[in-house]
């Protein structure tokens, strides 16, 4: 007996209708189903955009592909003066 024993789901839903009450698991049932639907439409309205070019700011230059974006990327690229005690 494993936790997809068919009297074990029986008690779960029980327990979860007598906490909730059918109205309030009616209504999330209900949007659920709006918010895949409407997840869907985007979806399907974003495969259907040609891919638009994302157009530059002229006051950010853009780091070449072979160079690093994060911080320690461009610290590495700081050489300190040499100390001379």
């Amino acid at each position: 007996m494993g936790i997809f024993d068919w009297k074990h789901w029986v008690v779960i839903l029980i327990v979860v209708v007598l906490v909730f009450g059918t109205k309030k698991l009616k209504n999330l049932g209900s949007d659920l189903g709006e918010t895949i639907k409407g997840f869907r439409k985007a979806m399907n309205e974003e495969e259907g955009k040609p891919a638009e070019p994302q157009a530059q700011q002229p006051h950010q230059q853009q780091a070449p592909l072979n160079q690093p974006h994060t911080v320690e990327g461009q610290a590495s690229k700081v050489e300190e003066p040499v100390r001379k005690d």
